[in-house]
């Protein structure tokens, strides 16, 4: 049992193989810690997220490097069948690479249990262990673009189900029509960590057409109306009139979603949200608009009071007779029926976050009013003419005294200096490249966006260790190194799993900071020392 740094309150617990992963998973939740906030399992790891006012480093290590992970973890009782249509791009393939025919494969995949050993990648991703031992095959050397939902492949010793059309490397050998995600359920995902599973080939059964309606199911349009028609007789609302270049509903996320295979996803700059909030009297983590760079623009239906708060951006109040002057930031300001606030190109950050009194009615997904754009869970983003409802505000509740903004957001003038925590993986680097992370400064280039920041350096990272990193839980902030040497920033829609070594990850009080960065700025690194009471024997 090895434990890794990820940050100032993630461990990585590193085991032999999956069964000892997941006696020790078993254990964690039979005998809770106290101060863990999260536990992500995978092929050979537990993550464990912690609470640092509530827990230490060196006391979750010495509790849990004394538990027995001897003896197997009990599997569940419920089994789930998934019918397959066995017809996948693969099928040949696979087939040649074991040396025996596409019927033998599918005799061999139909005719054992799986178990769902955890789960990741994307919303309702089960990776499923057990099955004949020969189906261990590689993945794919160059991934699809796009795999269709319902999709059946194989990787490694793993079987998995592709809840949705997504990119992906695992080789396809069919199809499903079972809906493996659907938020009209109480568990959204069909499989959870220690379900039974078996796979049924329709063409031996009967059975397609009830699966095809249970895939139906799964595909309902949860989309709510934002129309004035949708407004309560006198309910206050906003209209959008601009979104800029995106607008969505964030809030503090959907924490404690792990087993369903969603990240807590939220604000990019926590921060910025809260005190939004607290400006105009609402609760810290009720849901506001995240709007990247200029464009937004809202129209008060009704008298409002917002606040607007993040990036260095100029605010322009127009009321309904055409006069217009400018408004700041971080301070309440009172919108009567017909005004319309606008908000213009950021000079240092690049985020901005609206808050309304009394809180947006928008309607929760999994708990939370987060949109999470990598998982695709969550409200849809703003369109031009939606109109936001907006709750009626306790007479009790009062607006906030000014607050004065941060004066050290990120711009393109300068270089952005970022903590971070080196680990877990920095192992799998040369010295040079470990070296270089810190030293090299690394551009923010246009593919970056809510999931990461994709960066680009003069020199690539180069790697000690080649090969595949099985899939292990990834942290907020966490620099993923894939096979181009160039870093990727994980964000706040980041995967829950990732099979790209982490070389280091950017430290908590700096998050907000790196979720404001643009396009085009410049970072550097800054490595400190994470857990000083934890021995380098550990």
């Amino acid at each position: 049992m090895r434990f890794l740094p990820v940050n100032l309150d993630v461990l990585l617990v590193e085991l032999a193989d999956l069964d000892q992963t997941l006696a020790l998973l078993a254990s964690l939740q039979r005998d809770p810690l106290p101060g863990v906030q999260e536990l992500v399992p995978a092929a050979q790891t537990i993550f464990v997220r912690f609470r640092p006012a509530a827990t230490s480093a060196a006391a979750l290590v010495r509790n849990i490097a004394g538990r027995d992970i001897s003896q197997r973890a009990e599997r569940s009782s419920t089994l789930v069948e998934i019918p397959v249509q066995y017809d996948g791009e693969d099928l040949a393939e696979v087939a040649q690479i074991l040396g025996i025919t596409p019927e033998e494969v599918v005799r061999r995949h139909t005719g054992s249990d799986y178990t769902v050993a955890f789960t990741g990648f994307a919303p309702g991703f089960a990776y499923l262990s057990g099955g004949h031992p020969s189906l261990n095959v590689p993945r794919r050397s160059t991934p699809r673009t796009r795999i269709p939902a319902g999709a059946v492949g194989l990787a490694g010793a793993f079987s998995g189900v592709y809840p949705q059309a997504s990119p992906g490397g695992w080789q396809i050998i069919g199809v499903t029509p079972l809906a493996m995600w659907d938020l009209a359920r109480a568990q959204p995902a069909l499989l959870q960590p220690g379900y039974r599973v078996r796979f049924i080939d329709i063409a031996t059964q009967n059975i397609a057409a009830s699966a095809g309606a249970a895939c139906a199911a799964g595909q309902k349009d949860s989309k709510v109306a934002r129309t004035r028609e949708a407004l309560a007789p006198g309910q206050s609302a906003l209209q959008v009139r601009g979104t800029g270049l995106q607008t969505l509903f964030q809030d503090l996320g959907r924490h404690g979603q792990a087993g369903q295979g969603v990240s807590a996803s939220g604000a990019m700059d926590a921060t910025a949200l809260k005190a939004a909030n607290r400006l105009v009297g609402n609760a810290s983590n009720a849901a506001a608009l995240e709007t990247v760079g200029g464009g937004l623009q809202i129209h008060s239906l009704g008298d409002n009071v917002v606040a607007v708060t993040g990036a260095d951006a100029p605010l322009t109040l127009t009321t309904a007779a055409g006069r217009r002057w400018t408004v700041p930031r971080y301070q309440a300001v009172a919108l009567a029926d017909g005004d319309t606030l606008a908000v213009g190109q950021p000079d240092a950050g690049t985020r901005c976050y609206l808050a309304v009194r009394g809180g947006f009615a928008e309607p929760q997904v999994m708990g939370s009013c987060a949109t999470d754009s990598l998982a695709q869970v969550g409200p849809p983003p703003l369109a031009a003419a939606d109109v936001l409802g907006v709750h009626p505000a306790p007479a009790s509740v009062v607006v906030a005294a000014t607050q004065l903004p941060p004066d050290d957001l990120p711009t393109l003038a300068q270089d952005v200096v970022l903590d971070v925590v080196m680990g877990p993986r920095t192992d799998w680097f040369s010295a040079e490249a470990v070296e270089r992370l810190a030293t090299q400064r690394w551009q923010v280039t246009a593919q970056s966006n809510r999931v990461g920041l994709r960066l680009a350096g003069d020199i690539p990272l180069d790697r000690a260790i080649p090969g595949e990193l099985p899939s292990e839980g990834t942290a907020l902030g966490a620099l993923q190194v894939p096979p181009s040497g160039q870093p990727v920033l994980f964000l706040a829609d980041h995967p829950l799993t990732g099979g790209y070594p982490v070389i280091a990850a950017v430290a908590p009080y700096h998050l907000d900071r790196a979720g404001q960065i643009p396009v085009g700025a410049w970072l550097r690194f800054n490595p400190i020392r994470p857990f000083a009471e934890l021995s380098p024997s550990v």
